[in-house]
């Protein structure tokens, strides 16, 4: 079990990459010409015997050529030229090296297809011409060319050209043979009616707006006399050119507003080399809202959006139907900005579901406008599922809102828009529920004051002391009178017998009625009843 897992793990893995990779060079050196060696990336020929007599090429059919990183070629004396299709099936190539060979001409076309080449080197060639269209369209970073006998005419002035403004040109001691044959440094060659040309692009006002034309116009000159192209990169609008000589227009139709932003350059080329005057195109058009989504929470809720517009439109938001106000809680947030595209959000700070509704999204300049609507839910009612979504309150905090704003600046509240409604509304019941609070909290001491003067009235009450706090010593202490408290101060406290009961300073005899105290008869006694009184039977 475990042989089986060491060959079926990590082990069989490398294996079978290994081999995979001797297959790889083996294919690469079958296909590889005489004279040279191969690998999966590089090939190199240097071996002067028998030696090659053209561009090294790979069969298709047991390589792949675009994988071709670098080729060196060395000591090729019967290797005179690079035709154009020798080098486009090496799409991959950065590196291209020929030195100490026979190379006389390069055709014009040979590197159009070979845009990643960095590194060219010619050194000690017999390359007597050799022209700038090879060389225009690529980012060199380096091109060495010594030890060639470049004969000194205005077809070469575009490398005199090249190694003024080339870091990697200075260093090169580089000479041309004139007519007699000798030699002269290229830094010093001073050719006749070869120079430069020049372009200049009459061009109106560019600003248009979108859906309309505009034509443009350029004329060049220098000697030798250049051509004259356009170069429009990926503009969308319809165009057409057309040229004379010198002269050339370009027009424009039912321009888009995708063009806004993009360059136009009229371009002189010659022997010597180029120039080119550009404009930029800029396109008005009515805002529009691309993209409006339900929001998002990260470390803020987020309503994310996309506007374009130019110029940059005004946003404005609306809650439910109502303006909403900018504030520290709620404002328009732009975090990506796009020449004439906006990415942004209506960024919320903690909402609670006071905040659930509809928001809407208005974006305007001076060329129209545009809405769209989403509803937005951040958090249930209390007490209520929050998978529910009941009718959206009409309110909502009045610290939240938006001002309408300028794309750019969140912050301004020069122009801001009051949302009368929504404060009126946020005021009263503002105002209705302080009422509440107040009108409870005096009620409730109220009520705590009388409690508190009912419980003391009833101590004073019931817990007097004194020596008449009763009407008599017997059983009948049932008797409310037993508890009328007669005082220890008063005059003649023994006057009147125990049954009289002191008002004021008079002491008056009292008489309990049975009827009142629900007493029987039985129960009254003899000595309560007043002299002269005829008793009950």
């Amino acid at each position: 079990m475990s042989s089986w897992t060491r060959w079926h793990g990590p082990a069989m893995a490398r294996l079978w990459g290994f081999c995979w990779l001797i297959v790889g060079f083996w294919r690469a050196a079958l296909a590889c010409p005489t004279s040279c060696k191969c690998s999966a990336s590089r090939i190199w020929c240097s071996d002067p015997s028998p030696g090659i007599v053209a561009f090294p090429r790979l069969e298709p059919s047991t390589a792949d050529p675009e994988n071709i990183t670098e080729i060196y070629i060395a000591n090729q004396k019967r290797l005179e030229i690079i035709n154009e299709d020798d080098v486009e099936a090496y799409a991959g190539l950065k590196n291209l090296t020929i030195v100490d060979s026979g190379l006389k001409s390069v055709a014009h076309k040979a590197f159009l297809k070979n845009s990643n080449l960095q590194h060219i080197n010619f050194t000690r060639n017999k390359l007597t011409i050799l022209s700038r269209k090879h060389f225009r369209h690529l980012d060199l970073s380096e091109l060495i060319l010594v030890g060639n006998p470049f004969r000194c005419s205005c077809d070469i002035m575009w490398i005199k050209t090249l190694q003024e403004t080339k870091p990697s040109l200075e260093t090169q001691d580089l000479y041309c043979l004139d007519e007699n044959s000798k030699n002269i440094s290229l830094a010093n060659l001073q050719i006749p009616n070869c120079g430069l040309p020049s372009a200049n692009l009459a061009a109106p006002n560019l600003t248009v707006e979108e859906g309309k034309s505009i034509t443009l116009s350029c004329s060049v000159a220098g000697d030798p006399v250049p051509n004259l192209y356009w170069d429009v990169g990926n503009l969308v609008s319809k165009h057409m050119n057309e040229t004379s000589y010198t002269q050339g227009s370009l027009r424009i139709t039912n321009i888009s507003s995708d063009d806004s932003g993009k360059q136009i350059s009229c371009v002189a080329e010659n022997l010597v080399g180029e120039d080119q005057d550009s404009v930029n195109l800029t396109v008005h058009f009515a805002p529009t809202i691309t993209f409006l989504e339900s929001p998002t929470s990260d470390h803020h809720w987020c309503i994310p959006f996309t506007v374009k517009g130019n110029p940059k439109p005004a946003l404005q938001w609306f809650y439910n139907g109502a303006i909403l106000n900018e504030s520290k809680y709620i404002c328009t947030k732009i975090h990506v900005t796009n020449h004439t595209e906006y990415h942004g959000c209506l960024q919320l700070d903690n909402p609670t579901h006071m905040n659930n509704g509809d928001y809407k999204l208005v974006a305007k300049n001076e060329y129209g406008k545009d809405e769209k609507q989403i509803s937005a839910h951040f958090m249930g009612w209390p007490g209520i599922d929050d998978g529910a979504n009941p009718n959206y309150p009409d309110v909502i905090y009045e610290d939240y809102g938006t001002a309408a704003n300028d794309i750019g600046d969140t912050t301004n509240r020069s122009n801001e828009i009051p949302s009368t409604d929504v404060a009126d509304k946020t005021g009263r019941e503002h105002l209705s529920v302080y009422a509440v609070v107040v009108i409870a909290s005096v009620v409730g001491f109220c009520l705590l004051v009388m409690l508190f003067l009912l419980k003391l009235a009833r101590h004073s009450k019931f817990g007097m002391k004194g020596p008449a706090s009763v009407i008599s010593n017997d059983d009948d202490s049932a008797s409310p009178l037993h508890h009328i408290s007669n005082g220890s101060n008063t005059p003649s406290s023994s006057e009147g017998g125990p049954d009289a009961v002191i008002i004021g300073m008079t002491k008056i005899p009292v008489i309990e009625n049975p009827q009142y105290f629900g007493i029987t008869n039985s129960q009254l006694k003899p000595d309560t009843w007043p002299r002269g009184s005829p008793k009950i039977a």
